[in-house]
């Protein structure tokens, strides 16, 4: 068969792989000039390793994305940093990245709270049944069986961070999933995000498969028993199409869908994102921490701090050190709009907030990076709102972090679902 693959970030190109063993030619059109999607990243001149546009990493329990680099051949080259993150109180930051450091943190409290917080991580950690708790949101059940003192010190912040206005319509599922699946040990590859992408696109390029950069997809419709693609620089027909982009595109590129499907596609909610990267000409935290986890309500102008060189050695880097402030927003936030410069100013009384003496003179260099589709919203019962992978138009396939769900959006389920994309377009073929 002859199948077009809408994106080149990791589930698409993951399709593609799948696709090209089984013997079909396969086609990636991609609207930027690069491959990894949303994972996708940047390098200076002087620099060995490239820098996630949005800060990611793997986690050891990943299998997916890890087993698909073991197939590879590419495992060595997958590395297991031991980072630190921290958590904000009452203007201090303490580890949490451990049990023993979980137990001392003193936002919880040393009695009964402190039990609850364990017990209560304890069942999301074993239980693999999570249907019951997608009819609850997390704001009901947290307070319910976690308590009010241990909901609003851990889980409340991250919920009001993550989702902004919907924060007390998230369902309890999505928490779970969080907690469930995700390990302390954080993981990166040899040379940055964009590294590895960059080989898979060349694997597959050596498979076979076309990839078509700079090439926007702009409508696709059903034609002669299969689909028709139209961009700005050709028309070309395909038996099948796989999109992995955002709902909202989908609906946009293919309006022929069903009223039933386009409806469900444009009702998903979503939070857009807004990463600063900074490069700064000396280490910002004192303590080597990685990771700070703040809470909305602090007043800080971001909701995460992230310093990346206490993660992977700055030599990687020209010695520069590389330093995110992240936040997720709703489309339409004023930072959004805000030039480079005024970001900035907004950021550094936080950024002093971590460290007191940093000034603007330590910053070497700014990017901003700027997606409304970043963080999808799962509302109560939110499993009756996925769209299905294949859609009601013959041919037409979707596979979108959207629909990654319980679990949240990431490589390793954009891999997941892109394979399992490829093996329902396998068995039409």
């Amino acid at each position: 068969m002859k199948i077009a693959i809408i994106g080149a970030g990791f589930g698409g190109m993951a399709a593609a792989y799948d696709l090209r063993k089984a013997g079909h030619d396969v086609t990636i059109f991609e609207a930027a000039a690069h491959v990894g999607g949303l994972a996708a990243g940047f390098k200076e001149p002087h620099w060995d390793w490239s820098v996630e546009k949005f800060y990611h990493h793997w986690f050891a329990s990943d299998k997916h994305m890890l087993g698909l680099i073991e197939e590879l051949g590419w495992s060595e080259r997958v590395l297991f940093p031991r980072p630190y993150t921290v958590v904000y109180h009452q203007g201090k930051f303490y580890p949490f990245d451990s049990i023993p450091a979980a137990l001392l943190y003193p936002g919880l409290g040393w009695g009964l709270d402190k039990i609850r917080f364990g017990l209560v991580g304890l069942f999301l950690r074993i239980t693999n049944n999570w249907k019951p708790l997608e009819r609850s949101t997390v704001d009901a059940w947290m307070r319910k069986w976690a308590g009010k003192r241990v909901y609003e010190s851990m889980w409340l912040p991250l919920i009001e961070g993550k989702f902004g206005p919907f924060a007390k319509q998230v369902n309890m599922a999505w928490l779970w999933a969080r907690l469930h699946a995700r390990t302390t040990r954080l993981g990166t590859y040899e040379g940055g995000f964009q590294a590895f992408a960059d080989q898979f696109a060349e694997r597959l390029q050596q498979m076979g498969v076309r990839f078509e950069m700079q090439t926007g997809v702009e409508s696709i419709a059903p034609v002669d028993g299969g689909l028709e693609l139209r961009s700005k620089e050709s028309v070309e027909h395909f038996d099948q199409a796989l999109v992995t982009t955002s709902p909202q595109l989908l609906a946009k590129l293919a309006p022929q869908l069903s009223a039933d499907y386009l409806r469900g596609l444009l009702e998903l909610q979503s939070m857009g994102a807004v990463v600063m990267t900074l490069a700064l000409d000396r280490q910002l935290s004192e303590q080597g921490y990685y990771w700070y986890n703040i809470p909305k309500s602090a007043g800080f102008p971001f909701l995460a701090l992230v310093e990346h060189t206490n993660y992977v050695s700055a030599r990687h880097f020209g010695g520069d050190h590389i330093v995110y402030c992240g936040d997720y927003l709703e489309v339409g936030h004023e930072y959004f709009s805000l030039t480079d410069e005024e970001l900035l100013a907004r950021f550094i009384p936080g950024i002093q907030r971590v460290n007191p003496a940093f000034d603007r003179s330590w910053v070497k260099k700014i990017w901003v990076h700027k997606t409304n589709y970043a963080q999808p919203v799962p509302l109560v019962n939110h499993s009756h709102n996925i769209p299905d992978i294949r859609t009601p138009m013959p041919g037409l396939y979707f596979a979108s972090m959207s629909q990654v769900y319980p679990w949240d959006r990431g490589t390793n389920f954009a891999v997941e679902i892109g394979r399992k994309a490829a093996r329902l377009m396998g068995q039409s073929s």
